[in-house]
């Protein structure tokens, strides 16, 4: 049985995807209209003013990318993943859902804010999967820089927009031959992640990629060279 299926796994998906599509319809009616020009792909001074609005704010994967999520790091056999922007650990819980059916290995998330960070943790927790996924807390330049494997076979990308192509640069060294990297909301946020779609897309990057016809767009690139 997939650990998807698992009672305890999958009443807490659904509560948590509940959740955020309720959160979701608060937040976008909440939002100044500076910040919502940052949401369709505006400038990064309209960022400062979305921060606030997103300190507390589910924006997650949605059920189907999540699905996805698992299903890519099942096909690989990802045993070791990292995660950037964990939020409220709703695509970690498919991520370490697929490295526990996979034999095991490790999740390693990083998440900005305490709060935030808190509840990922005791999410991972509710569902029995903090044995095999962890969330560290601080800037994920920092957290992500020490103590991960050496050969990484998943990433996935979906925490502060403009630094996507800091955190590839961080975490490509370690991604080994065939490692898949998934990046979220390359559509939402085009004008931001443009330089991010465009070098992973160069063909001279180490990597061949593709943008998946999610609605926010998710970036499934596939690694070429070690």
């Amino acid at each position: 049985m997939s650990s998807l299926e698992d009672p305890k796994v999958r009443t807490l998906l659904d509560r948590l995807h509940a959740a955020a599509r309720g959160d979701v319809r608060h937040f976008l009616r909440g939002i100044p209209s500076a910040a919502a020009g940052w949401l369709r792909g505006g400038g990064a001074g309209a960022f400062d003013a979305l921060a606030p609005y997103l300190k507390d704010a589910f924006i997650p994967v949605s059920p189907e990318a999540g699905r996805f999520l698992y299903l890519t790091a099942r096909a690989i056999g990802a045993r070791n993943v990292v995660e950037y922007g964990t939020s409220f650990a709703i695509s970690t819980i498919y991520l370490a859902a697929a490295v526990r059916d996979n034999g095991g290995g490790r999740v390693i998330g990083s998440e900005l804010e305490p709060t935030k960070h808190a509840r990922a943790t005791a999410h991972l927790g509710e569902a029995s999967l903090d044995d095999v996924a962890e969330v560290r807390l601080g800037d994920a330049r920092e957290t992500l820089a020490r103590d991960l494997p050496d050969s990484l076979d998943l990433v996935f990308l979906d925490g502060w927009k403009d630094l996507y192509v800091p955190m590839l640069d961080l975490l490509q060294p370690r991604m080994r031959h065939g490692a898949v990297l998934l990046a979220d909301n390359v559509r939402t946020f085009k004008k931001t992640l443009a330089p991010f779609v465009a070098r992973v897309q160069s063909g001279r990057s180490g990597f061949q990629s593709v943008t998946l016809p999610f609605p926010s767009g998710l970036e499934y690139a596939l690694r070429t060279i070690a």
